[in-house]
This record gives structure tokens, sequence and C-alpha cells, in this order.
């Protein structure tokens, strides 16, 4: 029964994954009718002779332009979207870019550059489609003047570790970047811009997503230094980093643009993918599968370790009929102490893991939607009672591995790592908990 339920845990996580695929979700906003684009409702005039421009940034981009250059088969189209590793796809006119995710590298700095380049080309009256998902804060790689990447990337490092969610990374991000925070949108001098965005941030907050590269921006430079100052990273910053961010608390950098930016009033950010929309197609599943169903929450955040207690205790109390699913949908944060190797997920997975070991019938699955957690080629892991006695049985000290931060070596070994390499989406994790 319980490799039935293992089984049935990732059947349903794929089906969340499969709900929010560009390749759906792109025909299923964007129609051309003879020169008459229309954008999640919003119709264009396209100009005669005049390229349609595609950019993009983020885990999903090139799946996203993949899926709309068919659409504009009989249209001129130029561009380019920049991507992680191992995520490009052929296109036939719009360039595809390779770069560091987690942390920004120089493919994505000199990407990034490229793409300014083109958005200064772009024409009034052009229409400009900006394909979004996470990971763009990342790809769209730039430094401060005075600075370089190497101090970018060690700022990014530190908030990653910080436990510091991403609302609160990004908005550090937002203030070391010309580009974050609503200011690749002011590059262009048109009026005809539509950003389409699938969402990996809790609360679908469009500024978050990705920096918020098209959207106005609510936070200020004294936010991103309070933000420092409570993960007690102000005294571990770079010295050009930190001066940076001073000039701008001093108001001698530009604040990124604010709600009601005459600039930023043509372009129209539209919301096309998230958490919601595969959650309920998860859930769509679990009842195929047999299974009376709940869904929790798209909103789950919190310690990783908190948030499966949360989940193994509703499944504990469930009172209703059996066999049943519970879902969550979210983001966990871990603050990383140990030197192993894991992401959020695993490391859920491993925490709920421990508390499952003395309780039958119960399977919990914990995974990223874009197919990779961390810095490893797993998505996320499933586990149960019987996983657990197994690897206790192999010489496996479960207890080690999670306290060492190190849940990526404890399922290789035991069984139970969800790996499915890159989904072409990405809307935050999965998580849920069957009951037999």
């Amino acid at each position: 029964m319980s490799n039935i339920m293992r089984e049935h845990a990732i059947s349903i996580f794929n089906a969340a994954v499969d709900a929010v695929q560009p390749s759906y979700l792109m025909q299923q906003h964007v129609q051309l009718h003879g020169d008459v684009l229309t954008v999640c409702g919003k119709t264009f005039l396209l100009p005669a002779g005049r390229p349609v421009w595609i950019f993009g940034a983020g885990k999903a981009a090139a799946a996203m332009a993949q899926a709309l250059e068919p659409i504009f088969q009989y249209v001129p189209v130029q561009g380019i979207v920049i991507t992680k590793y191992e995520h490009a796809l052929p296109l036939q006119h719009v360039r595809v870019a390779e770069a560091g995710h987690p942390l920004p590298d120089e493919n994505g700095v000199q990407a990034t550059a490229r793409m300014i380049t083109q958005l200064k080309g772009v024409q009034p009256g052009d229409v400009v489609l900006f394909l979004l998902s996470g990971g763009a804060s990342a790809l769209l790689a730039d430094y401060p003047e005075g600075a370089g990447l190497a101090q970018v990337q060690q700022v990014f490092e530190l908030l990653l570790k910080s436990g510091a969610d991403i609302h609160e990374m990004n908005v550090v991000r937002k203030h070391l970047s010309s580009v974050k925070g609503g200011q690749l949108a002011l590059l262009a001098d048109t009026d005809a811009w539509s950003s389409l965005i699938l969402s990996d941030v809790v609360g679908d907050d469009l500024s978050i997503i990705g920096s918020g590269p098209t959207v106005p921006d609510p936070s200020t430079f004294s936010d991103a230094v309070a933000i420092l100052d409570k993960y007690n990273l102000t005294t571990k910053l770079p010295t050009a980093i930190h001066e940076h961010l001073q000039r701008g608390c001093a108001g001698d950098i530009p604040e990124t643009p604010k709600p009601g930016h005459a600039g930023l009033k043509h372009v129209n950010n539209f919301l096309v993918g998230s958490n919601a929309i595969a959650l309920d197609a998860a859930a769509q599943q679990a009842v195929s599968l047999g299974y009376a169903t709940q869904v929790l929450s798209s909103t789950a955040t919190g310690q990783a370790t908190s948030v499966a207690k949360e989940l193994v205790g509703k499944a504990k109390d469930w009172k209703g009929t059996r066999p049943a699913c519970i879902l969550m949908g979210g983001e966990s944060t871990v603050t990383v102490t140990g030197q192993g190797l894991g992401g959020r997920n695993q490391h859920l997975a491993l925490a709920a893991g421990l508390l499952l070991a003395t309780r039958p019938g119960m399977t919990i699955l914990s995974a990223g939607t874009d197919g990779t957690d961390g810095p490893t080629d797993a998505a996320g892991a499933v586990t149960d009672q019987e996983l657990m006695l197994s690897a206790a049985a192999q010489g496996l000290d479960a207890a080690h591995y999670f306290a060492h931060h190190d849940a990526y070596h404890f399922f290789e070994k035991a069984g139970g790592l969800i790996k499915t390499g890159p989904t072409q989406t990405n809307v935050m994790d999965i998580m849920l908990a069957i009951i037999s």
C-alpha cells in the first residue's frame, strides 16, 4: 500500500505541474487575428512592417517564448529571453541565453546588457511582450555602479542562507539593480507593453515576482537596509554594496519608480499562472484517484520544519472520509547551518519523515513545480513510515542528516527523491499528505 500511495502522491504533483505549462497558458491568453493582437482581453494593433518584440526572464521564459512563436508565424519577431542553465529550448526567432541561478553570473550580465540594448531600439507603437517567471531576480543580472558581480553574488548568497523570505530578498535585490523594480520597462519607448507573469511568490504580489522588472516598486532603499539589519547581514556586506545602499538612503541615487509613475502607465501586467491553478489541478487528480480531498492553502510560508509539523498534524487530526488527500501550496524557508546538500522541499520532507517514523498510513510529499529544489537535481521528496524504517535498517541516521541540512543525500540513499528535470514552469511548491 505504501508504494501505491507514494506513486499516487507523485501523480497528483505531476498533474499540478501540467496545469501550469506555458504551452497551455500562452495559447489561452494570447491570440492574433489579422493585425489585431489580443493579450488577456486587451487588444493591440500591430504596426505594419514592424516586429513584435518578445523579451523575458525566468525558468519558464524559453518555454513561454516557444509557445508564443507559432502565434506570430506570419509576423516578424525579435527579442531575447534569459533562462536558467539546462532550461533553453529551440526557438526560431527569439534568442535564448542561459545564465546562473540562484546566483547571477557573467552570462546573465551579458544577456541583460543585450536585452537593454534591444529595448532601447523599440519604436513608438511597437508591441512588446515580456515573459516573466520565477528565477528572473538572478537571471536579469547587473550590479550597482562602483560594485561588481562578485559583490552582488555575495549578497545573494547571504540572503539565500539567512532565512529571509522571497519578498524580503527581492526588496534588497531591487535596490542593487538598474533593471529590477519597474526600471526595465522604462527603457522602451512604446505604449504597447504587456507582461505575462507566472507567479512564484506567496500572495502573487506582482512587484515581487522576479523582482518586478515591469511593475512599480513600493519599497525603498531604507526598506532594503532594514531587511539586511533584521537578518544581521549589514556588517557582512561588501563595502561597495554597503556604500551604494547608504547613498540610496541619503537620496543620492534615484529610487525605483513608485506606483503612479508616469513612465509605467503604458505597461500592462497580467498574471497568467499561479500556485492556486496548480493546486486546483492537483485536487482534481486526487479526486480521480479516489481520495477525499481538501486544499488547505496556496499561501503556506514559514520554516520548512514548521510547515512539515502543520501538514503532519492536519493529517493526524483528519476526521473526514478515508482515503484522503490534504493539499497545500506556497513556499517554505530554511535557515541553513549545516554543510549538507538539499533544498527547502527535501528538508521539509525529511522533517515530516522524522514525525512519520511512529505514524503508519501517511505519505508526505513536498516538491517544487520548477523541478529544481535548491542546488540539486531533485524537485523534492516523498516519504512515509515504511521508507523511514527501511532507512534506519540500512543504518541511516535521519536525525543526523536533518541536523546537517543534508536531506538530498538521505533520500538519495533511502529512496524518495523526486526527479522531474526542468519542468519549464514555476509556481512555487506543492505539499501534500495522503491518509490511507
